[in-house]
This record gives C-alpha cells, structure tokens and sequence, in this order.
C-alpha cells in the first residue's frame, strides 16, 4: 500500500526529471532570453510609468504601483503572445485571462514586496525595483507552464 509521502515523492522526482530535460533543450533558453527582454521593456515601463505617477503626479506608491502594473503587463502579453511564444500561440481570450491571472499573483507579491521594502525604509521607487525583480521567476514559469501552454480544447 502507497502512503502519500511516497505519492508525493514520485511527483516531486517526476517534476525535477521534467526539469532537468527542459533544462537541456536550448529552445527554451532561448524562450527565456526573449522573456526577460520582454521583461526587461516592461520593467522600464513599468518603473517609468510608477515614477511619473509617485512624484509628478502625486499618488500613492501603491495605487501607482498597479496603475503601472496594467500598462506593463498588457506591454508585456502582447510582446509575449507575438515574440517569446509565437509557436505556442492559443485562443488569445484563453491566452490573455490566463496570463492576466499569473500576472494578478504576480502584483500581488509585488504589492506584498514593496510595502515591506518602503516599511524598511528604501525609497520608493528603488523598493518597486526590486519587488518587479523578485516576482520575475514566478512570471516566466507560470506563464511558459500555463499562460502560454497549448491546449487540446483551442
């Protein structure tokens, strides 16, 4: 009789040998190499659009933090969706909710992030510098494994 450790064991070293096999095909290296230059224009975007608001115009790091989180992230899906993953192009509303659902997380910890970092004392928009970095693992994997994945029913 399997116990659940044992069921979990196996998945845990199915996931790691799916892994290390991801890890030596170069197509996605090259897949994550387009995603962080996408990344990266959106990570420029997203801090230019955040210190514009913060010290132009005068709203709070955090309002500022998602006003500028849906100019980058619909930077980014549209980047992604033409660039990093055009051969795994689906239904682009599938594709699109889903990469918005990723990305909500994503705001989530960033949002987590920068009030700790600004609650410690950094300058705002340092402190929303690292807290986009910080979150950027989680975007790249959940969108190649799940935003961008196609699937049979599209």
């Amino acid at each position: 009789m399997s116990t659940r450790s044992d069921s979990v064991a196996e998945r845990a070293t199915a996931l790691g040998e799916a892994a290390g096999q991801a890890l030596r095909r170069p197509h996605n290296w090259v897949q994550l190499a387009k995603f962080c230059t996408v990344g990266a224009t959106g990570y420029v975007v997203n801090l230019g659009v955040f210190t514009l608001l913060v010290h132009k115009g005068g709203v709070h790091y955090l309002l500022a933090a998602v006003c500028s989180f849906l100019v980058a992230v619909t930077n980014n899906y549209l980047w992604n969706r033409l660039w990093t993953f055009r051969h795994e192009r689906g239904h682009i509303a599938y594709q699109g909710l889903r990469f918005l659902l990723v990305s909500m997380v994503a705001l989530g910890a960033n949002l987590l992030f920068l009030a700790g970092l600004v609650s410690l004392g950094l300058p705002k928009v340092p402190a929303q510098a690292i807290a986009i970095a910080l979150v950027t693992p989680w975007n790249f994997v959940a969108n190649k494994l799940w935003s961008f994945r196609r699937r049979a029913l599209q």
